[in-house]
């Protein structure tokens, strides 16, 4: 799927859509990829000279990569809102001119949360490994 069909189902948009294309697999694996360009906002000032893709940026990619395998079981009025991050491990910097490949699956369910354990790479080596949390919220829940 690529970012104009990602569109249809995040609600993410640039420059917070943070994924190129994203793949359902039949194994219940959801796979994403973004290729880190060099000029994305995130690398403006981190770090000037010697860029790096903030942790918590791929973060954000795990995340987006794992709302499309809640997306057939989430109620249409409902949207997956990340609500925690655990056992998060940086293992690789992702810089410039690299392919960020994400893999996430389903841990755990317990309703109204869901549980997913990702991992990300760049050549085949691990760069992030992260457990998530999500809650499903009303898309129209008063904002606080």
């Amino acid at each position: 799927m690529l970012v104009e069909n990602i569109e249809n189902y995040l609600p993410h948009r640039k420059p917070m859509l943070l994924l190129d294309s994203v793949d359902l697999g039949d194994d219940g694996v959801a796979r994403g990829s973004l290729l880190i360009k060099g000029d994305e906002w995130f690398l403006q000032g981190h770090f000037p000279g010697a860029p790096v893709t903030p942790g918590v940026i791929l973060c954000e990619i795990l995340a987006q990569t794992s709302a499309f395998l809640l997306k057939d079981g989430v109620p249409e009025n409902k949207t997956p809102l990340l609500v925690g991050l655990d056992s998060v491990r940086l293992k690789r910097m992702v810089q410039p001119g690299e392919t960020f490949n994400s893999e996430c699956r389903v841990e755990t369910i317990k309703e109204p949360f869901y549980f997913t354990d990702c991992k990300g790479f760049v050549n085949g080596q691990l760069s992030v490994k992260a457990r998530l949390f999500f809650a499903l919220v009303d898309k129209d829940a008063p904002k606080k």
